[in-house]
């Protein structure tokens, strides 16, 4: 029923949903081709050209700041959007019988969606926050805010606001009105300012991949920041609070505690021959989907994890969406760690501990060697729970993720979760070389989260439809154009 609705960028006849937007085929190609080549447009007038159907070539800049602009639907705008799709209905029956609604009719009819075409931003900021199940305005990713690992008290929130930001409160968080619009780019797609690097891992294997060219600077400046003595505005007090916050937060939503983890390696229960041998025998197929279940699971803990953090949930929702995005699955490689067996070089997998060599039928072996190769390394590097924790909120909270809207907020926010691992390294003895250690091996992960997209779209290529089977959190995470088989990918 999307159809009766007309593209919201040229207002052609739309295809359906492309990138979280009602778009036809011809905009949905020039929006995929515009992140694929990393265009850069540039506009000769004075960048408000009207866009329309005859016009919608003349100006690729206007063009693409137009699709820029239109955010993902949360479910209060879904359902403004299955009202809109009525009154389309309605009033095209009417015109099919030679009849005109009345202005009156037109207007009781409308929805959240403007005389542009751009969702309005209709969100309440009122209301109790008891429970975080429910946040309509921050549901652009439906499955990532309908857990049920979600305190029932909104105090239960991690809070990185030093006192000083909220004139000595802690401060909690409420479902704020969000002045910006959502960007329906996909974070794992490239900017405009990625390079194109040649990455070797410990087994010799090159992969080609897309790294932010940025990397090296934000490594020299992380390390310099970290090694910086505490300023003398931030109260030794609220570094601390900001690290129980923390790590109870990483705690709480963790998948296996480091007792059942030990305990688990302890049993030492390790797939069989006969049973590495069976999985090895079974299809790509059913592999790659065993897997994504894994990792959607996983997801969801790493999403909590993101919610209870006040200042996360005070960033607008595009900037909310592409840091988990380009952000979980680097979690998940450090939560990892926790779940390798450094002695038998195994992998908690499933109930047992695995080999790379189970993995074989996913013909990833350049992925799983350097999933593998990364948690040996940062098992060498024993993290306690706490290094662990604000590490993992340090890499969650990265300001270089393109596209972000704000990304001087997203820094300050990760300041303080820097400024608390240092003071939790320092405290804790470690050498200089662990900071070292820790901050090096960002490249590494970043290579990995790259390469698992580019294998994530060849599978999609040669298997369509069990692609489009995997669960719909792995697909908006990890894919913006894992669709229906039989689309059409003509523009």
């Amino acid at each position: 029923q999307i159809e009766v609705i007309p593209c919201k960028i040229c207002g052609d006849k739309s295809s359906g949903i492309h990138y979280g937007v009602i778009t036809c085929e011809g905009c949905k190609g020039f929006f995929r081709r515009s992140q694929q080549n990393n265009a850069m447009y540039s506009c000769s007038r004075q960048r408000n050209c009207l866009i329309d159907r005859t016009s919608r070539n003349r100006c690729q800049h206007c063009r693409l700041q137009k699709s820029v602009k239109f955010g993902r639907m949360s479910k209060k705008q879904r359902d403004s959007l299955y009202a809109e799709v009525q009154k389309h209905k309605k009033n095209q029956e009417c015109l099919n019988q030679g009849l005109s609604l009345s202005r009156e009719d037109v207007a009781g009819g409308e929805s959240e969606w403007d005389g542009h075409g751009e969702l309005s931003r209709s969100y309440s900021s009122g209301g109790s926050t008891s429970t975080l199940s429910d946040l309509d305005d921050i549901a652009a990713l439906p499955e990532l805010f309908d857990l049920p690992l979600t305190p029932q008290e909104a105090h239960e929130y991690c809070s990185l606001e030093l006192q000083e930001d909220h004139g000595g409160s802690t401060g909690n968080t409420s479902n704020s009105s969000s002045s910006s619009s959502s960007s329906p780019i996909s974070s794992n797609q490239n900017s405009p300012q990625q390079n194109l690097l040649d990455v070797t891992d410990a087994n010799g294997i090159k992969h080609e991949y897309q790294m932010l060219s940025l990397t090296h600077t934000l490594l020299a400046h992380t390390h310099a920041t970290l090694l910086e003595p505490l300023p003398d505005d931030c109260p030794l007090m609220d570094i601390e609070r900001i690290t129980q916050s923390v790590v109870k937060s990483h705690l709480e939503t963790s998948q296996y505690s480091s007792d059942d983890l030990k305990r688990l390696t302890y049993n030492g229960m390790q797939y069989s021959p006969e049973e590495t041998r069976n999985f090895q025998c079974e299809s790509a197929e059913s592999v790659w989907q065993q897997c994504a279940h894994h990792i959607t699971n996983s997801i969801q803990y790493v999403v909590e994890f993101a919610k209870r953090i006040t200042g996360f949930m005070d960033l607008c929702q595009n900037d909310q969406i592409i840091l988990l995005k380009a952000g979980c699955l680097e979690v998940l490689l450090i939560r990892m760690c926790r779940a390798f067996n450094a002695t038998t070089n195994t992998m908690f997998f499933d109930g047992k501990f695995a080999s790379a060599q189970l993995f074989k039928a996913l013909g990833c072996d350049d992925l799983v060697s350097a999933v593998f190769d990364l948690a040996k390394g940062l098992s060498r590097l024993q993290l306690t729970d706490e290094e662990m924790a604000l590490f993992s909120a340090a890499c969650l909270l990265s300001p270089d993720r393109p596209w972000l809207t704000d990304s001087q907020k997203v820094q300050k926010l990760q300041a303080k979760v820097y400024l608390a691992l240092q003071h939790s390294l320092h405290m804790s003895g470690a050498a200089d070389e662990k900071l070292d250690q820790m901050v090096s091996k960002l490249p590494m992960m970043k290579s990995i989260c790259n390469l698992h997209i580019d294998k994530l779209e060849f599978f999609r290529l040669v298997h369509p439809e069990t692609a489009y089977s995997f669960p719909p959190l792995y697909r908006e995470v990890f894919g913006s154009e894992i669709s229906l088989p039989d689309s059409t990918n003509n523009s």
